[in-house]
Parts: structure tokens; sequence; C-alpha cells
């Protein structure tokens, strides 16, 4: 996997019971063919066609770069 990158999606999801805003993350992987991703900076992925048994997303581009 020398081409992959883990990305992390969070979401604000409302509690259905008690209403309090809970937040959710999920892992995904993406395929980076430029391997330009690095650690902490926000990218953009778009769904594609099975790369592997896990991997369903690619990295489209960078926007913002770790500080």
């Amino acid at each position: 996997m020398e081409k992959t990158v883990v990305v992390r999606l969070s979401s604000a999801v409302r509690h259905p019971l008690y209403g309090k805003t809970v937040r959710r993350t999920t892992k995904l992987k993406a395929h980076d063919d430029k391997l330009d991703a690095h650690v902490g900076d926000t990218v953009r992925i778009m769904e594609t066609r099975p790369m592997s048994k896990t991997k369903r997303w690619r990295v489209v581009e960078i926007i913002e770069r770790a500080k």
C-alpha cells in the first residue's frame, strides 16, 4: 500500500434521544497516485472504481497543507 493514504472524515450528528450533537469519524483509504499528501493535510477525495479490497476513493487535490 505504497500509494495509499488514510483519510479521516468527521461529521456532526444529533443524538436521536437526547438531542446532543455528537462528532462521528470515519476512516477511508484513498489512492494517492502522486504521493503528494502528508499527515495533517486537508484533501478532497472522489469515489472511484475498486482499487483493492478496501480502497474505493482517490485523492483529487490537496486543499490545505499541514502547518
